[in-house]
């Protein structure tokens, strides 16, 4: 993970994530230009909201730096028309940039256990009029059980790689998922097998479920 660099505007921060190597795909270079990190923010933290780094968000909880969620994105590799289910949406910002990578062909599913955050996420998606995505309050069980997605991104570190999860992971879909310091991406090659990559050397606060 880099260290933290603080931006003056949005085009500065996609112009330095872009000069990193971490923000490559045209689709998701257009939803950074387009969703604006601004949105989901607590006020006392505007001057920050350029800033390469994590910021609170309440409730011991953090809006993730931006390199990292670049990264992740970029693993996961949503395109448009995917079914795709974001676990611990917190601020909204990551479900609001998959809904517009997506676009109306697809939809976006939030989970947040924080009913604070949950009301929070909600409010910061509705600034952008994208009716394929909402946020709900996760229940026991993690994600949606008996539901599956294409795509599955997880913001918060989990202790091991959730097989909850891969069973909502259709045959040829994709998991990016926080587990410790790493990232993994899974990749769902039939009914029982999966292919998993680590990637080392990140923070995240934990996952609650």
């Amino acid at each position: 993970m880099l260290p933290g660099i603080k931006m003056q505007s949005n085009k500065a921060l996609i112009a330095h994530l872009t000069a990193k190597g971490v923000l490559k795909t045209t689709a998701i270079n257009d939803a950074f230009l387009a969703v604006d990190r601004t949105d989901f923010i607590r006020p006392e933290f505007l001057r920050e909201a350029y800033g390469d780094y994590p910021l609170a968000i309440g409730y011991g909880q953090t809006i993730s730096q931006p390199y990292t969620v670049a990264f992740m994105l970029e693993l996961l590799q949503p395109q448009k028309g995917d079914k795709v289910l974001d676990v611990g949406s917190g601020s909204g910002w990551t479900t609001t940039l998959l809904a517009y990578i997506v676009q109306k062909e697809g939809s976006v599913l939030g989970t947040e256990r924080i009913p604070e955050l949950v009301e929070f996420g909600n409010k910061n998606l509705e600034k952008y009029h994208l009716p394929n995505a909402k946020i709900i309050q996760a229940g026991d069980e993690i994600g949606r059980p008996g539901k599956q997605f294409d795509k599955i991104l997880v913001s918060a570190s989990a202790a091991r790689i959730l097989l909850e999860l891969i069973e909502q992971l259709k045959v040829g879909g994709r998991m990016v998922i926080p587990v410790q310091s790493s990232i993994y991406s899974v990749d769902k090659t039939s009914q029982d097998q999966v292919e998993k990559i680590e990637y080392y050397g990140f923070s995240f606060v934990p996952l609650i479920h």
